[in-house]
């Protein structure tokens, strides 16, 4: 053999260990085999890094202790083998970064073994024998939670890759991970090949694996997706969520354009945007350290790291996100999803200070370089404190689709949440204009979000139940107009995709008064929407209130309904009503079957007053009315045997054969109650009265009166001309009002 043969033989070597992905560093996804140099430098030094591995290495050391338990699957969630296997991946993730920082080989050990186990039970697994499911996994009961598991394996596999052997690595890799990635895609398409938070752990998942076993394969199907699925157009997933539309493009990159508007909301809501972000910005990591090519922080303008703080933005005072669409209360950013995106968006983002202190409120940071970024910034001071201001977002991949615009005042003493956007996918709800309000983190006026108890064994397996579809999605479970007693776009999925609001104009440039109007034309044909909604601080009133003014135009005489779900305990009402003997279920259907009747009556005056407290604040609804009105006591629960619904109570103005009206509201928060002083403070409304001044198709004035001086404010909207230098001249009772814009706010004496 002559010199030159031997050297072309060892670079052929080279060259196809290198395709075999054999020469690839690891670990790579994650963490970097740089990072971890630097991580093992910093041990003592990063009190909160060493805090979160101090806690990690303590939870791990305990399950390693109790030994390995890979158990048949056969339960929903909450179940004990659902929750077995969760807990298996999740560890095993753990156990792999506790290996590489802390180079102890009992935790390569671990999860060589657990792995093992797992191989030796996929080959010959099943179908999950629960068959709820439009795409059942063999693990867990559904797809989605095999590619939880996946995402989370990927890691612990790329943490140990250089531990096994390579004959250990092919078995791995031939009887488990390919076939794995496999079944969650190619067999399971109408799960993997579509836009939807599923389909986003999906594709993260085939792709994680694929760059630890440099499967150039499965990397382009986890970016591009399948591209043959034979999917007919318009099935529908279990939620009623259409699962292939026409041209409609897959894969991750799809699932990154499509649901993100440029600023980075996310139209399912914060609380699927929450699920999401894990798989999002850890295989965007995993991306930038593998495949640096893909610029994949980069992509449609940074929107990644962008939807972040879009999504802390989207939290109140306690950090709790609004339950927008489908929603389980009480969510926050101290999740873990929230914990790894932020600390992806700071180290990938600039290093925004502001993230610092959401991070120290989180409490523990990722075991990898992007966390232990975080760490030092917190160690050397260079925290400060997240500005959750005013915003309007925009919902849609181009932003052309609704929104939802967010009023704030102060140290968000008070905050309007106001939903003028897009279906939403399956998640979303037929709640168009629909608001909720809050002080701090309380919540004066509410959504009632989802029903389902996540991961409850008892409440239906942990999964969503009926009354999710009977109720919270229904229109009347939300503050927003019902005609007829029927839910916009009819309740129907297909119909209510195709439609969003349309912002009208959004000002926050006033502290003072801060306002958002927005118009909605599809949800009932024939008849128009039009809701404005200011937060106003001004003298005669303790705290910022809210203005409400939902005007209706229809072609039709209706039935309109109204309602406001309130939290806490009634004190106060201006008008007389009757409470039923015998409680009884308002409607048959729409929603209306799951509220009682508690009491009925009928405005005495132009104005309808309800007052009630709630944890120590007082709170008052005022709202014109006529002496047509019906209004109604209603709490729900009704024709819930299993009692899956919380009793919330609300009131609803109901306004009979009507054409064209206007409701017009202000809810004050006032006044204090402490139960260990037994002081009452301020416990009565500021307003003596509101009235609608004037509506006509081009202008709306509403007038407010305080009780302590005697002092009118007055609101004017343009209805039509919304432009910022439109000169508008109108006269009311006899006085001339002139402005420029879309509206007016003027205090008269």
């Amino acid at each position: 053999m002559t010199k030159h043969t031997a050297v072309l033989q060892v670079l052929i070597c080279i060259l196809l260990i290198s395709l075999n992905g054999y020469s690839q560093e690891h670990p790579n996804l994650i963490l970097t085999k740089d990072g971890v140099q630097k991580i093992r430098a910093e041990l003592g030094n990063a009190p909160l890094f060493d805090a979160t591995l101090a806690k990690v290495k303590a939870e791990v050391d305990a399950e390693i202790a109790l030994g390995i338990e890979t158990p048949i699957p056969k339960d929903y969630s909450g179940g004990y083998t659902h929750e077995r296997h969760k807990r298996n991946f999740l560890i095993l993730q753990k156990a792999g970064v506790l290996y590489q920082i802390l180079n102890d080989e009992k935790y390569a050990l671990y999860i060589k073994d657990m792995l093992f186990q797992y191989e030796g039970m996929y080959k010959d697994l099943p179908v999950h024998p629960q068959t709820r499911s439009y795409a059942r996994g063999k693990l867990f009961w559904q797809c989605l939670n095999d590619s939880n598991w996946l995402v989370y394996v990927s890691q612990a596999y790329d943490c140990v890759y250089n531990y096994l052997t390579k004959k250990e690595r092919k078995q791995l890799e031939k009887n488990l991970f390919r076939p794995f990635a496999d079944y969650i895609s190619i067999e399971n398409p109408q799960f993997y090949n579509r836009v939807h938070n599923h389909s986003t752990w999906g594709n993260a998942a085939v792709g994680m694996i694929g760059l630890v076993m440099n499967d150039e394969e499965l990397i382009h199907r986890a970016l591009y997706g399948i591209e043959d699925d034979g999917l007919p157009i318009g099935a529908k997933d279990n939620d009623g969520g259409f699962i292939k539309v026409e041209g409609q493009e897959v894969g991750f990159l799809a699932n990154v354009n499509e649901p993100f508007s440029p600023e980075g909301y996310y139209t399912e809501g914060p609380y699927y945007q929450r699920y999401a972000m894990y798989p999002f910005l850890i295989f965007a990591e995993a991306l930038h350290n593998v495949k640096p090519d893909v610029k994949i922080f980069e992509y449609k303008d940074s929107v990644l790291l962008k939807s972040v703080e879009v999504l802390i933005k989207l939290s109140d005072a306690d950090g709790e996100f609004f339950p927008l669409n489908d929603a389980q209360k009480g969510m926050s950013y101290k999740s873990r999803e929230v914990v790894t995106a932020l600390d992806i968006a700071y180290h990938y983002g600039g290093h925004n200070p502001e993230l610092l202190s959401i991070a120290e409120e989180q409490g523990q940071v990722l075991l990898d370089d992007s966390g232990l970024a975080v760490a030092l910034g917190i160690r050397d001071g260079k925290a400060k404190k997240f500005q959750k201001k005013s915003i309007n977002l925009t919902d849609g991949a181009k932003g052309n689709e609704g929104g939802v615009g967010i009023l704030r005042y102060g140290n968000e003493d008070m905050t309007l949440v106001y939903k003028y956007a897009a279906q939403g996918l399956s998640h979303g709800h037929y709640d168009k204009l629909s608001f909720s309000l809050y002080e701090k983190g309380t919540e004066i006026l509410q959504d009632y979000g989802l029903a389902r108890f996540v991961n409850i064994e008892q409440k239906g397996g942990g999964n969503y139940l009926k009354e999710n579809t009977t109720w919270a999605k229904q229109t009347i479970a939300h503050n927003t107009l019902v005609q007829n007693e029927t839910s916009h776009f009819g309740g129907k999925y297909e119909v209510g995709s195709k439609h969003h609001s349309e912002l009208y104009f959004f000002d926050d440039s006033n502290p003072e008064v801060q306002i958002v109007s927005a118009k909605e034309t599809n949800a009932y044909p024939g008849t128009e929407m039009q809701r404005t909604m200011a937060l106003i601080k001004t003298d005669g009133f303790e705290k910022p209130f809210l203005l409400d003014i939902l005007k209706v135009v229809s072609k039709t005489e209706n039935q309109y309904d109204l309602p406001f779900y309130f939290k806490g305990q009634v004190m106060q009402t201006n008008f007389d009503f009757t409470t039923p003997k015998t409680l009884e279920a308002w409607g048959s259907a729409n929603g209306y079957q799951h509220l009682w009747t508690e009491g009925i009556g009928s405005p005495k005056e132009d104005n309808t007053k309800l007052s009630w407290l709630e944890n120590g604040h007082f709170y008052t609804l005022t709202t014109t009315s006529s002496k047509d009105d019906d209004l109604r006591f209603v709490r729900i629960g009704a024709n819930d045997p299993e009692f899956n619904l919380r009793r919330d109570a609300g009131l609803v103005i109901r306004r009979k054969n009507t054409q064209n009206t206007t409701f017009v509201s202000v809810i004050e928060s006032h006044g204090n109650y402490s139960p260990v002083s037994e002081f009452s403070v301020n416990s009565n409304s500021a307003i003596s009265k509101i009235e609608l001044m004037s509506d006509t198709n081009e202008y709306t004035s509403v007038l407010i009166e305080t009780k302590s001086n005697g002092e009118q404010l007055v609101l004017v909207v343009a209805n039509i001309n919304k432009q910022k230098d439109k000169e508008h001249t109108i006269t009311i009772n006899g006085k001339e009002y002139r402005w420029t814009g879309p509206y007016k706010f003027i205090k008269v004496k």
